[in-house]
């Protein structure tokens, strides 16, 4: 193959809103070609035959996003000339995964691409192998945010999603002993050609100093005299719809120091001292959630918040509306969606903006900053509505704490009208709470100034409506909805799982991968014996495909005889992965006391993936123990063929994409009233796993679709949760009434797993009996209960795999699309542009 010059410029170095490129799209194998080996030559600077294959995979993502750029650029000028409203989509996560496949996908380019290559001698598959997910996310919002982009872009919604370009991501998962070890996430070392920087359009963003006022035609102002700042260099990716050439902007951002060099203090011997205010800027976008059980760790989380915010806030106002523009019409223009509290403090900016630097009036400010926001609240946890302290954030953002209390003034004089001088109540809905210290409560900011509440299941609204906000609710009940969570079809099913996808579209056509609820259709293929046939061949190919990955990358093996029983989820005390492990320990300790012939029991690998947050100690002990139980069961040899426990480290989107494919069984076994909503039982059930699962979050949902016929639920409800806690929870009853659950919990204690050592899970177990706070001894025996009713069905193996097909078939509600229009109709009222 002869390396070839390019005949255009390129494509990248023209201005967002210039005209579109005179670069042709690679509409042909022998344009892309020709492109492919251009970017090769000439921005990677080696020819084909010297090229290794990280250079070959740049050189082709490249040329994909050449080919995203041309109509990337058509789709500004469009919405500059149009000033359609704006969806920006604030989110401090988002969980992309790997982005080639999905790029190709949205841009016909799969088979194109895969020809072009092999004429230049390359698989395609090699240079899938080398991509690295870019580590912007850690769980479901993450993955939430990700799915909503893609369908925001498929839909022809103008968006943009707002976020930050971390260095390091969370972090990269290893065990050593079989404790979690946190490693840097490098996910930048080999370049990331998916996004490009725009340092031109950078945001000034300001810290700490204080406030002057001074009165300028009557009117008292306030200015912020900010005490140092740094840079905000936009770099933006795009994000492709299905098939419709619409080409949105995700646009994260990277912290840079204004002065990132002084040459004076260099010279005089001081070289890291030179250097102090770049590596201060950048610690802001370094990590995602840095450590915060330290003051500084604090410290750096509010900076990170308000750094992404502010400088999201500025771009649109200064660099997306038109010069000139009436921002008493913004709410016609934009609604920015706070994914969470961790965007809420730009609420308070966008009223600094408006008052301080716009010159609007106060009640004109509040009443366009009311219309411009709305709050996705993500948890029913207490402790995970974020608060930050008076002091911290007077210290770091004096002017918008002033700002905060003017709203929160304002506000309880409106609740002293409608609810009379209640003292309760109005310490209750304060802003500032009191305590166990002064403190800003950003979901009641959120609340208070945004236009719509949701939560994201109808389990979780009703929670947030009756428990969480209910004064808030009682006072403003209109502005309460709900939007149940979904996922992309194209990622979690069209690109994850081809084999079924295949099957689909045979059965049914193609247009269920931007219509899911097409799935209904393959009910009557349920009750069709070569289907099902068709379907459990699909199954054993994904778990053999989740073999090879494990082998490669884990040096674990996969039975794909056993029932698939997976628990792939962030590591928390509520979702209750320690239920899951004394489930396996009952099993195991029936075995080997003799009282369970190893004959009778369902052979079974229980597949886990899970990260705990760096200074969460019961996350990690219980992730200790997960693997000490695993190392324990994979070589006894009284439980060979029969147990098998797999930990791979570092769980993430690409891992993902292998394990839901090839699950039977989906662990969704919260306590029933703490999960918000979920979508990883969601991608598994859309997948043909049956769940296991409590009426908590999305559950509910899902169960009443697919049937309780095939949905294996247990455990209390709510309200029977609710009364067990009335009543004096006493977990160590349920322990003493309950021999199998005595068994599974005295073998732990006992130092089986630990090598003799009984004190290295003794807090596990000394928590389990005098606090257990999300009662996992009340539920373990109704879900043991249910896990027998798991092994009878799996036992009928054409039984189970009707009810997998249903389950396919009946989950195309949940899809992210969905989501999406409910959204634009209960609260963003966007249109397309087409």
């Amino acid at each position: 193959m002869t390396d070839l010059s390019p005949t255009a410029p390129d494509s990248r170095s023209l201005h967002p809103l210039a005209a579109a490129p005179v670069m042709a799209p690679p509409a042909s194998v022998d344009g892309f070609v020709r492109q492919f080996l251009q970017n090769l030559n000439f921005d990677q600077g080696v020819a084909l035959s010297a090229s290794d294959v990280n250079d070959r995979y740049l050189a082709l993502a490249g040329t994909v996003r050449d080919y995203l750029m041309a109509r990337w650029l058509d789709d500004q000028a469009r919405q500059t000339e149009r000033q359609s409203k704006t969806v920006c989509y604030l989110s401090a996560e988002y969980l992309l995964g790997r982005q080639l496949d999905n790029n190709l996908l949205a841009a016909r380019l799969t088979d194109i691409a895969t020809e072009a290559l092999a004429q230049c001698g390359i698989d395609l598959d090699d240079l899938r192998a080398v991509e690295v997910e870019p580590g912007l996310g850690n769980g479901g919002l993450g993955r939430l945010a990700a799915c909503f982009v893609d369908s925001l872009a498929t839909m022809s919604i103008p968006a943009i999603g707002y976020g930050i370009r971390y260095e390091y991501g969370i972090f990269r998962q290893t065990f050593v002993d079989g404790e979690q070890v946190e490693q840097p996430d490098s996910w930048l070392q080999m370049g990331s050609p998916w996004d490009f920087p725009h340092p031109e359009a950078a945001q000034t963003i300001s810290f700490g100093g204080h406030t002057e006022t001074s009165e300028e035609d009557g009117t008292i102002r306030t200015r912020w005299v900010p005490e140092w700042n740094v840079l905000a260099v936009p770099y933006n990716m795009m994000v492709p719809g299905y098939h419709n050439g619409r080409v949105n902007t995700l646009r994260l951002w990277r912290a840079v120091a204004t002065e990132a060099f002084d040459l004076r203090i260099f010279n005089s011997g001081d070289y890291e001292e030179s250097v102090r205010s770049q590596t201060f800027a950048e610690n802001i976008s370094k990590v995602l959630y840095p450590e915060d059980s330290t003051p500084q760790g604090k410290e750096l989380r509010l900076q990170q918040q308000y750094f992404f915010v502010a400088a999201s806030i500025a771009d649109f106002v200064d660099n997306v509306l038109p010069a000139g523009f009436d921002l008493a019409k913004l709410p016609e223009r934009v609604i920015f969606q706070l994914n969470d509290t961790h965007p809420v403090i730009g609420v308070p900016e966008l009223m600094r903006v408006l008052v301080d630097e716009k010159g609007i009036d106060w009640d004109a400010a509040w009443q366009i900053t009311q219309q411009c926001f709305a709050y996705t609240c993500h948890t029913l946890l207490p402790e995970a509505l974020e608060v930050w302290p008076v002091d911290l954030l007077g210290r770091l953002l004096p002017r918008h704490l002033e700002i905060i209390y003017r709203i929160n003034d304002d506000f309880l004089a409106e609740v002293r009208e409608r609810f009379g001088d209640d003292e309760l109540r109005i310490r209750n809905m304060s802003i500032i709470g009191e305590y166990p210290f002064r403190s800003v409560r950003m979901a009641y900011l959120a609340t208070v100034a945004g236009s719509r509440v949701n939560g994201v299941a109808e389990l979780h609204s009703q929670l947030l409506r009756d428990k969480v906000l209910h004064d808030f609710a009682e006072l403003w009940p209109e502005k309460f909805t709900n939007v149940t969570n979904g996922i992309t079809p194209r990622r979690f099913l069209r690109l994850s799982n081809p084999g079924l996808a295949g099957l689909i579209t045979e059965a049914l056509g193609a247009g269920w991968t931007v219509d899911l609820e097409r799935l209904r259709g393959l009910e009557a293929f349920a009750e069709d014996p070569e289907f099902r046939e068709r379907f459990a061949a699909v199954k054993a190919a994904n778990k053999r495909r989740l073999g090879q990955v494990l082998r490669e990358r884990d040096g674990l093996d996969v039975d794909d005889s056993h029932l698939l029983d997976v628990m792939i989820k962030r590591l928390h005390e509520y979702k209750r992965q320690m239920l899951k492990v004394l489930h396996i320990v009952s099993l195991y300790e029936g075995i080997v006391s003799g009282r369970t012939t190893a004959s009778d029991v369902r052979p079974r690998t229980f597949v886990f993936g899970a990260k705990a947050a760096p200074g969460y100690a019961m996350a990690k002990r219980i992730i200790h123990l997960v693997n000490s139980v695993g190392a324990t069961i994979n070589t006894d040899r009284r439980v060979e063929g029969r147990l098998k426990v797999l930990f791979p480290a570092n769980y993430n989107v690409t891992l993902a994409e292998r394990i839901v494919p090839a699950a039977d069984l989906s662990e969704q076994i919260s306590l029933a009233g703490k999960e918000a909503s979920g979508t990883g039982n969601m991608k598994l059930a859309l997948n043909g796993a049956l769940t296991i699962g409590t009426d908590d979050g999305a559950n509910v949902e899902i169960r009443r679709l697919v049937g309780d016929e095939n949905f294996f639920l247990f455990g209390m409800t709510e309200p029977e949760v609710e009364a067990q806690w009335a009543s004096g929870y006493r977990p160590a009853e349920f322990y003493q009434g309950d021999e199998r659950l005595r068994r599974a919990m005295d073998l732990i204690a006992s130092g089986t797993f630990s090598g003799g050592d009984r004190s290295v899970f003794e807090p596990i177990v000394s928590n389990l009996l005098y606090d257990d706070r999300f009662m996992v001894l009340a539920d373990f025996s109704s879900y043991l209960d249910a896990q027998e009713r798991v092994d009878a069905a799996y036992a009928d193996q054409d039984g189970w795999t009707r009810a997998a097909i249903l389950n396919v078939a009946r989950c195309g509600y949940f899809s992210s699309d969905r989501a999406m229009r409910d959204y634009l109709d209960r609260i963003w009222h966007a249109s397309p542009v087409t």
